[in-house]
């Protein structure tokens, strides 16, 4: 997730493995030169990207390395489609 303001980018990076059973994570996360570094990264790494300042303002709060709270649980499964259909594993 991306927001891009006049005081710099803020990005959000999940991590969710389907096998493993558990929410998605909250990976990386940063304002700034942070940001844009986690979206130079991901766009190098052909990571989909999406822009959603409120769900990266939202995650923003998760503590690295936790499982997303159930709250954002239907926001964060709206990326993960997009994901995927960006992926084309998902039509």
């Amino acid at each position: 997730m991306t927001d891009r303001r006049p005081h710099g980018a803020l990005a959000v990076a999940l991590h969710y493995e389907k096998h493993d059973g558990g929410a998605p994570r909250v990976v990386a996360s940063g304002r700034g030169p942070i940001g844009e570094k986690i979206i130079e990264t991901a766009k190098a790494s052909g990571v989909p990207l999406q822009s959603n300042p409120s769900l990266a303002a939202a995650l923003a709060e998760v503590e690295i390395g936790t499982e997303i709270p159930i709250e954002l649980y239907k926001a964060v499964a709206e990326v993960l489609m997009f994901i995927l259909r960006m992926s084309g594993k998902v039509h």
